[in-house]
C-alpha cells in the first residue's frame, strides 16, 4: 500500500506543479496543498489538464 500511496502522491504533486504553471496558486482562499484531493482534481480538468488520472 506505501508504493500505492507515493504513487498518488506524486500525481497529486504534479497537478500541483502544472496549476502553479498556469498561474494558480490558491482556490478558494487555500493553498494548493491543502485541498482536498477532489476538489484540485476538478480545479485541474477545468485548465483542460486531463492527462494526469488517478
Amino acid at each position: 500500500m506505501k508504493t500505492n500511496k507515493k504513487v498518488c502522491e506524486s500525481k497529486r504533486d504534479k497537478m500541483i506543479e502544472e496549476l502553479v504553471s498556469k498561474g494558480v496558486f490558491k482556490i478558494d482562499g487555500k493553498q494548493l496543498y491543502e485541498l482536498p484531493l477532489q476538489l484540485l482534481m476538478k480545479e485541474y480538468e477545468a485548465f483542460g489538464q486531463t492527462d494526469i488520472q488517478m
